[in-house]
């Protein structure tokens, strides 16, 4: 018998295409909170999804070598703000993921900022970055937010930030696999050998995507963000684990990396 095709996800950001485009079958796409849940409840089989999910839980296989990351300015996770950080009383956050927020969380502590963090409302107008208000943006969001606004806001770059914190990249998202998939090594070459694909005619991903300018989109893919999980990436996601220990955001624990 001929088993099921696997359930895939991945979030349906700019910054994913390069780890799923020609997968074969349907992905179901959405942000990475609601794909974390769907995971969790065992509506999919593997996730590209928050590596704060397998932190928070450390049951699934991590596909190695892959992953969204950046080394520097990332660009598209970043603070909107007018006037100088330390006005900031308040910050509106982004709920759809909580890598992001739980970065930021840490990255404030670091400089003895303690801001209100409110999870924002739907929709969002440029009005409400104010001296005193900011807002965690992520994703293709940050990416037109910055477009439209890049004049008249102030961008307090996350990724940029960490790595001059901690000097190693940042893991905003890894492929997740849960325990009872069969064969997990074969998927996970599977989307080794797509990533290595993809990364071989980026300039074709860019020209096809309609999301922003081919220009910048190959920019954003070679500038701002690597694509694998190696050492380095190992160990600043270590290091992310245990600064959210540190900040009360996990309880202390032990995380297995069970890599496929």
């Amino acid at each position: 018998m001929t088993p099921p095709p696997l359930r895939l996800g991945a979030v349906k950001y700019l910054n994913a295409l390069p780890l799923i485009a020609g997968l074969s079958g349907d992905v179901l796409l959405d942000h990475p909170s609601a794909l974390c849940t769907r995971l969790a409840c065992g509506d999919l089989d593997a996730a590209l999804v928050s590596s704060y999910e397998f932190l928070r839980n450390p049951i699934y296989r991590v596909v190695d070598d892959v992953g969204i990351v950046s080394k520097g300015p990332v660009y598209s996770v970043v603070l909107a703000h007018r006037g100088e950080l330390s006005e900031i009383e308040e910050v509106a956050l982004d709920p759809a993921s909580e890598t992001s927020i739980n970065l930021l969380r840490s990255l404030l502590a670091e400089i003895d900022l303690t801001p209100k963090l409110d999870i924002a409302a739907d929709g969002f107008e440029a009005s409400s970055v104010t001296r005193k208000q900011g807002r965690l943006l992520i994703g293709d969001q940050a990416i037109r937010f910055r477009a439209a606004h890049h004049c008249d806001c102030n961008f307090w770059d996350l990724g940029e930030q960490w790595e001059r914190l901690v000097g190693l990249p940042f893991v905003y998202a890894l492929w997740l696999v849960r325990p009872e998939v069969k064969k997990p090594r074969a998927v996970a070459d599977v989307l080794r050998a797509t990533r290595d694909r993809n990364l071989s005619r980026l300039e074709e991903i860019a020209e096809t995507q309609t999301r922003v300018t081919p220009e910048f989109c190959l920019r954003y893919f070679r500038d701002h963000l690597r694509y694998q999980f190696g050492e380095a990436e190992k160990l600043g996601l270590a290091t992310f684990q245990s600064r959210c220990e540190r900040e009360g955001i996990l309880t202390p624990a032990t995380c297995e990396l069970r890599l496929v």
